[in-house]
C-alpha cells in the first residue's frame, strides 16, 4: 500500500493509522467518560469517532495540515488532500503525537472563542451559545469550542455536528452556485475589460487632445502676457514723459485751456466771416441792381457806348487800357447774371475776354485749357469751388501768370481789381 508521506525517521510512522473517509465519519461509541462533573476540557481523541472528520476539515485549513503532517512526520507528504485527510483523521481517534499536534494547533488558532465559551457553566448555556456563534462567520473556532467543552454532552455533540453536516451540504451548493456565478462573472468581466480598454483609448486620446489645448492656450497666455507687459512698458514710458512734460512746463493745463478758448474762438471768427462775406455779397448784389437801374444799357447785347464806360471807370483806368490791351483776361466765377456786365468792362479796355463759371458747372478739364489760353486771371474767390481756387492758384504759381483775386463777385470789384492791374507795373 502507498504510504502518504515519505518519513525521515523509521518512528515516525508509529501510531498513524489509514482508513477510507466513509468508514471515519460512521458513528461509533465513544470513550468512557464523565462529562456531566469537572472543568477538563474534552482532547480531541475524547471526541465520538464520527467528530473528528468535521473538525478536521472545517477548523484545520489543507495548508495547516500538511505543515503539521510534514512537521510530525518530519519529511513532506506526497500523498494528495484526501488521502491525507483520512490518514490525519484516522489518527486522531486516539492519543498520538499527530493528535497531539493538531489539538495544540487547534487550541492556538481558536484561543478566544474556548475562552469565551468557559463562561458558559451549563450544557443549556452552551447549546444557546453554539446558536449565536453558530450562525456568525466563525463557525470553525464555535465548532471547536463546543465539542471540547466540558459541558458537551453526547446529545449536544451529535446536534452540532448534524448541523455542521448540513452546513457543509449547504455550502457545496452554494460552492456550485458560486461556480457558476464566477464563471459568469468571468465573462461579463471579459466584456467590462474590451469596454474598459476602449474607454481607456478614447480617455487617453480626449487626455492627449486636452494636452495639446491647454499647451495651444498657455502659449497664447504666454503671447499676451508679453504683449501686455510691453503696452504696460509703454504706458509707464508715456505716464512718466507725461510726468517730465508737467515738470518742465508748470503752466501746460493753462496753454491747453487757452488753445481750446483760442480753437473756439477761431471757429466763432470763421462764423462771423462767413457772415460777413455774405452780407457784403448783398451789398454787393443791391449796388448791381443800383448800378443797372442808374445804366440800364448795360444789361443789353451790343457794344456800349464809350461815354458810359467812361462813367465807370474808376481812377487809374487808363492805365489798366494800355496793360490790357490785346490781352487775354480770364474771369474765373462770379455770378452768371453779371458775365455780360464782366465782359463789357474787360472788351472796353482792349482786351480779350474768358470766362470759366469756377466749377458749377463747367468741368476742370474745360478750366485747364482756359487758364493755358489766358494772359491774366482774375479769380473770384467767394463763387469759385475749392478744388477750382487751387487749381487756379497752382496754374497760375507754376507759370508765373498775374493772378488777382477779388473777394466779392460784382462789377465794382471787378472795375477796382482792373484798377490795381493798371497801377501795378
Amino acid at each position: 500500500m502507498k504510504l502518504p508521506f515519505e518519513p525521515t525517521e523509521p518512528d515516525a510512522l508509529a501510531g498513524w493509522t489509514f482508513g477510507r473517509h466513509d468508514r471515519c465519519c460512521v458513528p461509533v461509541a465513544a470513550a468512557e467518560q464523565d462529562a456531566s462533573t469537572g472543568s477538563r476540557r474534552r482532547r480531541l481523541w475524547d471526541l465520538g469517532g464520527h467528530a473528528h472528520c468535521p473538525v478536521i476539515g472545517v477548523c484545520l485549513p489543507l495548508p495547516a495540515m500538511r505543515r503539521l503532517a510534514s512537521k510530525v512526520l518530519g519529511g513532506e507528504p506526497v500523498a494528495d488532500d484526501y488521502e491525507l485527510h483520512c490518514g490525519m483523521v484516522g489518527d486522531c481517534k486516539r492519543r498520538t503525537p499527530m493528535a497531539g499536534a493538531v489539538q495544540r494547533e487547534l487550541d492556538r488558532r481558536f484561543m478566544l472563542p474556548l475562552r469565551r465559551a468557559a463562561a458558559m457553566k451549563s450544557e443549556a448555556a452552551l447549546a444557546a451559545w453554539w446558536q449565536e456563534q453558530g450562525a456568525s462567520k466563525d463557525l470553525p473556532g464555535a465548532l471547536w469550542a463546543t465539542l471540547t467543552h466540558p459541558r458537551c454532552t453526547d446529545g449536544l455533540e451529535h446536534h452540532v455536528l448534524g448541523q455542521v453536516h448540513m452546513i457543509q451540504h449547504q455550502v457545496g451548493m452554494a460552492s456550485r452556485v458560486e461556480l457558476a456565478r464566477f464563471e459568469a462573472l468571468i465573462d461579463e468581466n471579459a466584456v467590462l475589460a474590451r469596454e474598459l480598454g476602449g474607454a481607456q483609448r478614447r480617455s487617453a486620446r480626449q487626455a492627449a487632445e486636452h494636452a495639446d489645448k491647454v499647451e495651444a492656450l498657455q502659449s497664447e497666455v504666454v503671447r499676451l502676457r508679453g504683449q501686455v507687459m510691453a503696452a504696460q512698458g509703454v504706458v509707464a514710458a508715456l505716464r512718466q514723459d507725461l510726468h517730465d512734460l508737467r515738470i518742465t512746463m508748470p503752466d501746460l493745463p493753462t496753454r491747453q485751456a487757452l488753445a481750446e478758448r483760442n480753437a473756439q474762438q477761431e471757429e466763432r471768427m470763421r462764423s462771423l466771416l462767413r457772415a460777413l462775406q455774405h452780407e457784403r455779397g448783398e451789398v454787393e448784389r443791391l449796388r448791381d441792381q443800383l448800378a443797372a437801374t442808374a445804366a440800364p444799357d448795360l444789361s443789353i447785347d451790343g457794344p456800349m457806348p464809350t461815354a458810359d464806360i467812361l462813367e465807370l471807370r474808376p481812377p487809374g483806368a487808363e492805365r489798366a487800357d494800355a496793360a490790357l490791351a490785346d490781352r487775354a483776361v480770364l474771369c474765373v466765377g462770379g455770378r452768371t447774371s453779371s458775365v455780360p456786365v464782366y465782359r463789357r468792362l474787360i472788351e472796353s479796355q482792349g482786351a480779350r475776354f474768358l470766362h470759366h463759371d469756377g466749377g458749377e458747372e463747367q468741368g476742370t478739364a474745360q478750366l485747364e485749357s482756359t487758364l493755358a489760353a489766358a494772359d491774366l486771371v482774375i479769380c473770384q474767390a467767394g463763387c469759385v469751388s475749392h478744388n477750382a481756387y487751387w487749381r487756379v492758384k497752382d496754374h497760375c504759381k507754376r507759370t508765373g501768370k498775374r493772378c488777382v483775386f477779388v473777394d466779392t463777385p460784382s462789377a465794382t470789384s471787378l472795375q477796382r481789381a482792373l484798377a490795381d492791374i493798371g497801377a501795378q507795373p
